[in-house]
């Protein structure tokens, strides 16, 4: 092929003033500068595709390379997902469990026939330099850091990566979510 269809798009070679070599346009050159090894090329998928060769997760050093080592890393990202799941309902019920102030202010509505109605609100707070409130701070980091890394996992393009993501998030909904109180708004008439 010529890539004579690749007319209007630029191309940076830092290693010598040669022509790149063919660039599909599904796939993005990514550089790696290993120690004493220069520029080395390596295309990533842009598009959906079901291999274990040659596949990076997440660091340049953790490459899948055979069918055995996609299995594990299927299991690996399938808990990974389940954990992401429960952890989220975990911080939930802890802040659930570490309200320290609750407090009911109760003010006047109109009713039905011009007669007046009392409706109560509950609010809770909780205190920012307190153990719960440091805890829920610590696990919403490790809980960014994991849903980043659960997405950047997806965006390797590989099926069987996005399937494990998926079914683990799946099966982590279905296995902790009932757990999950589920708050009914009784003046709220639009359900």
């Amino acid at each position: 092929m010529d890539g004579s269809h690749h007319t209007g798009m630029s191309y940076m070679d830092h290693s010598n003033t040669t022509s790149p070599p063919h660039h599909h346009p599904t796939t993005s050159v990514s550089h790696s500068h290993a120690a004493g090894h220069g520029d080395t090329m390596m295309m990533m998928p842009m598009t959906f595709y079901f291999g274990f060769k040659n596949v990076e997760l997440l660091f340049s050093g953790l490459v899948i390379h055979t069918a055995g080592e996609m299995a594990g890393a299927f299991i690996a990202v399938f808990l990974l997902a389940v954990f992401y799941e429960g952890l989220k309902i975990a911080r939930e019920s802890l802040l659930r469990k570490s309200q320290v102030s609750i407090r009911y202010n109760s003010m006047p509505v109109p009713g039905p026939n011009g007669t007046i109605l009392m409706e109560t609100h509950k609010t809770v707070g909780q205190q920012m330099l307190s153990f719960p409130h440091l805890l829920q701070t610590v696990l919403h980091i490790i809980q960014v850091v994991i849903s980043y890394f659960l997405m950047l996992i997806f965006m390797t393009y590989n099926g069987y990566l996005c399937i494990a993501v998926a079914l683990g998030a799946g099966t982590g909904y279905f296995l902790f979510s009932w757990k999950k109180a589920i708050v009914v708004d009784i003046t709220e008439h639009c359900h």
